[in-house]
């Protein structure tokens, strides 16, 4: 039997935790009536609230829901690029979902995070800890990460924080939504805030497991990675239980930092569904001057740093969007291109590949010339304190700068 030295139950955080930061910067929330009001003094809120409450609120009511929701829930999905919110408005109701908005970004890989500075978006059990009206990018939801599982699994000095769902389309380990989804998003939960629901769960998946083509994905990426393919089975074990009951499970760490859910359903009643709404997998990938790298790295005590940052690295990607939005096809908007690339150990960027959201070649091609003649040499990953050759992922955003005329 595992010795358990904690667990909680993310249906009902404030029935264990104390306080978590709600707002940020400007006057107390105390100052205020309600938390609504509070985030009305702030202008992006505000004028959301303005936009968008009247459409909500007729969207809530043609899917036989009560709007505003008392209880929130979201889920997301990383290599399904999706994110979920399901309401109820009693403790006894089951979650109804409301509506998948598509996460427009991606950062990292299949995978925990695990320290400060690897690109990677958290994979566990998690409640929006801040609501901040004044982001950077536009509006986001603070989460709290380290939870317990990453402070015992994480690096001990660095861990990385500042996980975010948010808008402006651009990630550098965070959720990324358009701003016209993230004023939804916002405007929902601070509405269960106001409510009463101090800690809203949000669950981040690797993949949709329900999904054939997402399960076959994460079983050849985790083929000869043991811990990664426990890891991500008890993230399972979360999903199908909430699949199965519309209610949140009960969460437990272990000493080792392992996650157990009591009640999991048994695997043999998982059943895969074909995903209809799944652009077709890109069979061949457009591949230029490619590399020959032998020992690429898995685990590494360093991850490769970009020349002055992340905030550098956002810079550098804003500057191919502003590059390429003109080379977009025509009748195409915006683009959402996931990239895979690797840092050899002399920090050059190799190897570059179109993951998902690819266009026409053309297009494929000029984006992948330009990442490789453009993009400055990193620092290295370190693993042992030596450099080594490390796989990255990023999604790389193309936007046109005014609206298609027809």
């Amino acid at each position: 039997m595992k010795k358990i030295i904690s667990f909680f139950n993310l249906s009902c955080f404030s029935a264990i935790i104390l306080s978590a930061q709600t707002g940020s910067g400007g006057t107390s929330v105390s100052a205020f009536s309600s938390f609504i009001d509070y985030q009305k003094s702030f202008q992006r809120p505000a004028e959301a609230m303005s936009r968008k409450e009247n459409t909500l609120q007729k969207e809530f009511e043609a899917k036989g829901l009560t709007w505003p929701a008392k209880f929130v829930y979201v889920r997301s999905f990383k290599y399904d690029s999706q994110l979920e919110v399901w309401v109820k408005n009693e403790r006894k109701d089951f979650y109804k979902l409301f509506k998948t908005y598509k996460v427009c970004a991606l950062a990292g890989t299949m995978g925990p995070k695990r320290m400060e500075g690897d690109y990677q978006v958290p994979e566990g059990f998690y409640y929006i800890n801040q609501f901040n009206p004044k982001s950077n990018y536009y509006l986001s939801l603070g989460l709290n990460y380290p939870n317990l599982s990453d402070r015992i699994l994480a690096d001990a000095n660095q861990p990385g924080g500042d996980i975010f769902i948010h808008g402006s389309c651009v990630t550098i380990g965070c959720i990324p939504l358009t701003d016209q989804f993230i004023e939804e998003v916002y405007l929902i939960t601070a509405h269960a805030k106001d409510l009463g629901q101090d800690f809203i769960p949000v669950h981040i998946f690797p993949i949709r497991y329900n999904v054939r083509r997402s399960a076959e994905y994460l079983d050849k990426l985790t083929k000869d990675d043991k811990q990664l393919k426990d890891f991500s089975s008890r993230l399972e074990d979360a999903f199908y239980f909430f699949e199965k009951n519309k209610q949140l499970p009960v969460v437990l760490v272990s000493e080792k930092g392992e996650y157990y859910v009591n009640d999991a359903p048994d695997k043999k009643d998982r059943k895969l569904e074909e995903d209809a709404n799944a652009a077709p997998v890109k069979k061949k990938f457009v591949q230029h001057n490619e590399r020959k790298i032998t020992g690429l790295a898995e685990a590494v005590n360093q991850w490769p740093k970009y020349p002055g940052g992340g905030e550098a690295f956002l810079k550098y990607l804003d500057k191919m969007n502003k590059e390429m939005r003109d080379r977009l096809p025509a009748g195409i908007k915006k683009a959402f291109i996931q990239m895979e690339f690797i840092i050899d150990k002399d920090g050059t960027p190799v190897n570059f590949k179109i993951l998902k959201g690819g266009l026409n070649d053309d297009f494929n091609d000029e984006l992948i010339t330009k990442l490789e003649t453009t993009m400055a040499s990193w620092l290295p990953a370190l693993a042992n304190e030596k450099p080594v050759a490390k796989k990255m992922v990023q999604t790389v955003s193309i936007e046109r700068l005014v609206p298609l005329e027809y």
